[in-house]
């Protein structure tokens, strides 16, 4: 007999010791109903899960955005149902002033009528706003994001040509400017530098744009390096668009004459970007929309020379100071011809509508997959993290059996060493 060394006693002991860490650990997963409680648990398995519940709270994240993003087409769409009424009652004033039925007095007030609704289509386009970003005024369009200047684009040989059958105007920050200093630069066959085009281009501009009117905007033109165009660069915000000037190789100069075929392109030095939605969980998952300028001077409503009234009567909808000249109903024949501008206008905005509508369908499509997406990962992370209760519970219920068991071995094997004491008697 050895009272030294129990060793029935030390591998009771450490049997105890084993069903008692076993019986604590189901009782952790039962109290918390996850498999994995820390990385020891299972390592592999805790990576596995925890890329998965980054996906799905990504695909969570992703379907509130869409969700946000529709209510942002909705506001956009809601205000150019507006616009879209606005127009059909423009319409229908054109066509009441195209009739000579109506005397001078009459179709002044409709002329009054007329100027107020594009009064207030502008108001629309410049303060639609969702989450205090304007969304109507050319600012979430990529063609006009940097500067919300737009360099109309166009053969413009007729600019330097005697007879001028050219294009004589150009579409900056959505007004247009009429390039009459421009026009004296007739071509009538010696070559001029670029520098005098530069000149009149911005005389030009500054008859628009003479730091009060259009909210104290106001450009600067200056030629590019190379001598064969010149950039346009709004001072308010420091962007700039640049044309460059195409001309016969055999002409002098920059070739500006009458017998050229100049062609001028804009492209915008800082572009700007439409609305990005992030509807993925991952890098690069995301849906560009873009929202065309709809104010009155994008849609062909306010303009300069014929079909517009001589006097700047329309207001950019925030105030009463008239600063465009609208579409002109004094007489039949320009009453007539506003139908078919606002017609233009009418087609305009209800393919801007359509876009947003399908953009918004598209969405909910969108927002459907991902709740779709999110449902099976999070089974499949289920089945990685979660335990099964019911297992664990029988887990348990052996580990604790075990640990009274060994608890009541341990004891007798601890009062296995008093038989010695029989030897002493």
């Amino acid at each position: 007999m050895i009272i030294n060394h129990n060793i029935s006693a030390l591998n009771t002991h450490r049997q105890l010791s084993s069903a008692t860490n076993a019986q604590s650990k189901s009782m952790e997963k039962l109290a918390s109903g996850m498999r994995i409680n820390r990385a020891g648990d299972d390592a592999a398995g805790l990576a596995i899960s925890e890329k998965m519940r980054g996906q799905i709270r990504g695909l969570d994240q992703a379907s509130r955005n869409s969700q946000d993003a529709i209510s942002l087409i909705q506001t956009a769409e809601g205000a150019l149902n507006e616009t879209t009424d606005i127009l059909q009652r423009m319409r229908e004033l054109a066509t009441q002033a195209s009739t000579d039925t109506n005397t001078t007095s009459d179709r002044g007030e409709i002329q009054k009528e007329m100027d107020s609704l594009t009064s207030e289509i502008n108001r629309i386009g410049n303060t639609t706003e969702f989450n205090t970003q304007k969304l109507l005024n050319g600012s979430k369009d990529s063609a006009t994001a940097a500067t919300g200047a737009t360099i109309q684009s166009g053969d413009v040989s007729g600019l330097f040509d005697t007879k001028l059958d050219g294009l004589d105007k150009m579409k900056l920050n959505g007004q247009d400017v009429a390039l009459t200093d421009t026009k004296a630069l007739d071509g009538t066959g010696t070559a001029f530098d670029i520098d005098d085009l530069v000149t009149a281009l911005q005389d030009d501009i500054d008859a628009v744009y003479d730091g009060t009117d259009h909210g104290g905007v106001q450009f600067t033109v200056t030629k590019t390096d190379d001598g064969k165009g010149f950039t346009i660069e709004n001072k308010a915000t420091g962007a700039t668009s640049t044309l460059e000037l195409e001309a016969s190789a055999s002409t002098e100069s920059l070739g500006l004459t009458a017998d050229t075929t100049t062609k001028v392109s804009a492209t915008g030095t800082e572009a700007g970007a439409g609305l990005q939605f992030q509807i993925g969980a991952n890098e690069n998952q995301s849906l560009t929309l873009e929202i065309g300028d709809m104010r009155a001077s994008n849609l062909g409503l306010t303009g300069i020379g014929g079909g517009f009234t001589a006097t700047t009567n329309v207001s950019n909808g925030t105030d009463s100071k008239g600063v465009e000249s609208g579409l002109d109903v004094s007489n039949a024949k320009n009453a007539s011809a506003a139908i078919t501008v606002i017609q233009s206008a009418i087609d305009t905005v209800s393919a801007e509508r359509s876009k947003l509508g399908a953009n918004q369908n598209r969405l909910e499509h969108t927002i459907n997959n991902l709740g779709t997406s999110s449902e099976n990962l999070t089974a499949a992370e289920s089945r990685v993290r979660d335990t099964d209760m019911a297992k664990t519970m029988m887990e348990q219920t052996k580990n604790s059996i075990l640990a009274q068991a060994s608890q009541a071995m341990l004891a007798q094997a601890n009062q296995q060493p008093q038989g010695v004491l029989q030897l002493l008697r």
